[in-house]
């Protein structure tokens, strides 16, 4: 009798922020269903200070980031961190596989996050296979190859920006670190090495799904063949096909869950607005304002969710009044609430995470990108995927108080909202479709899996 052949191993190394750990959990959840084994690889720091638990169909284990004591913060610099994460990262990882080697469960292949290419390098020491997982939309990432490979000269001195796939850019359409050239050179530095050495990686696997960027997605797989995997958001709000595939199930913030669930519930459908700046935007004091009496001013329903080290930055009067409108909260589990029928805005930086989600979910947007690829997302979400509009700043860089009560009263009211819901609509079914059985993003990771099994 044949023994049961086992489950081919895959170790997914996320970079180590929340919106880098949801897509490639999330995928980890799909490998899974398709007969692999999925292990998600945390730092110590994170694995410690949150006590993570078993994430289901997914284990969980750990390598260091050169800073186990307290992650990110204990860093001196952006630069400091990511040379502690390679150097620390690498030792560990080895290590990591060398565990698994003499056990029932080798590694057979590692997916890791394109932000960190010396994985790659580590898996190749072993002789194991690498994929390259990109957590932004393939636009931005097209845009990182040009750069990259020094088709797109720097800095950008004239506009449109002309890439073939792609709509004709302005300079604040490009992703931050190209538009304000020489800001965060460490990130930049980061994002464009993320085609240092893909060429050798047997996949290259984005968090976008075929029909969202279809001309993108054929334009740069001319380049650099890529497999679209997304939308990589729970299963319940997609096809329902993962049992039990509620919620990302990792969070690096407390949730605040019931008492803004409850407060959305006794609101009438497409009521309120929903503002929220993911795990990393920093906002002025004067920006924090214009936007709190911007919201105040179209006298809207809304929830706004905020770190609680932001929270000081909100006028006082406002806090005092809110109550009679909206609610003010911390970390909330983002997908209930833009799930919520209530929801009929989502006030956001457009991060893609963010944006995908609420696309997913067919909710409408205000656009106001604060950094990195927020910027290119939003110029997609107004004129290419026309699913909201995009805030304009003034000449001292805040966004107004008028323009934030304009752009969200376009989208909650009359012909042109009515239009954006329909597309975003639209986009909501076309998600569903690409991760159903036998859409493109189903097929690729078919293929994906197909390709791993068949080279072990």
């Amino acid at each position: 009798m044949e023994m049961e052949k086992k489950a081919h191993h895959v170790l997914v190394v996320p970079y180590t922020r929340q919106g880098h750990y949801n897509p490639m959990l999330q995928f980890s959840k799909r490998l899974v269903s398709k007969g692999l084994k999925a292990t998600l690889v945390v730092t110590h720091f994170i694995s410690k200070s949150m006590n993570p638990n078993p994430l289901g169909s997914v284990q969980i284990d750990t390598i260091s980031d050169g800073c186990d004591a307290g992650g990110f913060a204990q860093a001196e610099t952006i630069k400091d961190y990511l040379t502690r994460l390679e150097t620390a990262g690498s030792k560990t990882l080895a290590e990591l596989i060398v565990k698994y080697k003499d056990t029932a469960s080798p590694v057979d292949c590692i997916v890791y996050d394109a932000f960190l290419p010396w994985v790659l390098d580590v898996a190749q020491q072993f002789g194991i296979g690498g994929a390259a997982f990109f957590t932004q939309m393939a636009a931005v990432n097209y845009i990182y190859y040009y750069a990259q490979h020094k088709l797109l000269p720097l800095p950008v001195i004239s506009t449109p920006v002309m890439i073939p796939g792609l709509p004709p850019l302005e300079l604040r359409d490009m992703p931050s670190f190209i538009y304000v050239a020489g800001s965060y050179p460490a990130y930049f530095e980061m994002v464009l090495s993320q085609f240092s050495n893909a060429n050798k990686a047997h996949s290259i696997l984005v968090n976008t799904f075929y029909k969202l960027e279809e001309e993108v997605v054929d334009a740069m797989s001319k380049l650099c063949p890529l497999l679209t995997i997304g939308p990589t958001i729970p299963s319940i709000y997609l096809d329902k096909r993962l049992q039990n595939d509620n919620d990302y199930g990792l969070n690096l913030f407390q949730l605040d869950s019931s008492r803004p669930i409850n407060w959305l519930n006794s609101k009438p459908p497409r009521s309120v607005i929903y503002v929220a700046f993911g795990s990393m935007a920093n906002l002025s004091e004067k920006q924090m304002e214009e936007l709190a009496y911007g919201l105040k001013r179209t006298n809207f329903h809304f929830i706004w969710a905020i770190r609680a080290s932001e929270e000081a930055k909100i006028p006082i009067e406002f806090k005092q009044e809110a109550p009679n409108k909206g609610l003010i909260v911390n970390w909330i589990p983002q997908l209930e609430v833009l799930s919520n029928e209530a929801i009929g805005c989502f006030f956001t930086h457009c991060g893609w995470n963010s944006t995908i989600e609420a696309l997913s979910l067919g909710v409408p947007m205000v656009a106001m990108p604060q950094w990195t690829d927020q910027t290119t997302d939003a110029k997609f979400v107004e004129d290419i995927w026309k699913v909201g509009v995009r805030v304009r700043v003034d000449e001292n860089g805040i966004v107004g108080r008028e323009e934030i009560e304009s752009c969200i009263v376009k989208v909650m009211e009359g012909e042109t909202g009515g239009e954006m819901r329909k597309n975003a609509e639209k986009w909501k079914k076309l998600a569903v479709e690409a991760v159903s059985e036998g859409g493109t993003s189903d097929k690729n990771i078919d293929d994906f899996v197909s390709t791993l099994v068949s080279s072990s």
